[in-house]
């Protein structure tokens, strides 16, 4: 076997998904995240095609109970507008509007 067969270049097809594109461009955002009152501003920002990465921490030291009800609230606004959310290690969490899927 030549050495070139091994490291001859592997042509790749990406299929892009056929349905909701963004508009023009896709911003990706860092929000903090504070409470239940943050739910609105979050969910106006996703309809809009934004990406979000939502800082977790601060809400986790000062209150536990609020983070647990805020991120059940944003689960089921994602389940109603078929949008993904995932948590990070680091104290994120990421929202993607539908166009977007996250791999996990």
């Amino acid at each position: 076997m030549p050495i070139r067969d091994l490291f001859k270049r592997r042509r790749e097809e990406v299929e892009l998904p056929v349905g909701e594109a963004p508009a023009e461009k896709i911003n990706v955002r860092i929000e903090s995240l504070q409470g239940l009152i943050d739910v609105e501003k979050i969910t106006k920002l996703v309809r809009e095609g934004n990406i979000l990465f939502l800082k977790t921490k601060e809400l986790q030291k000062k209150d536990l109970g609020q983070l647990q009800a805020t991120v059940q609230r944003l689960k089921r606004v994602c389940s109603q507008h078929d949008w993904d959310i995932a948590g990070t290690e680091d104290g994120y969490l990421v929202l993607t509007p539908k166009f977007a899927k996250i791999e996990r």
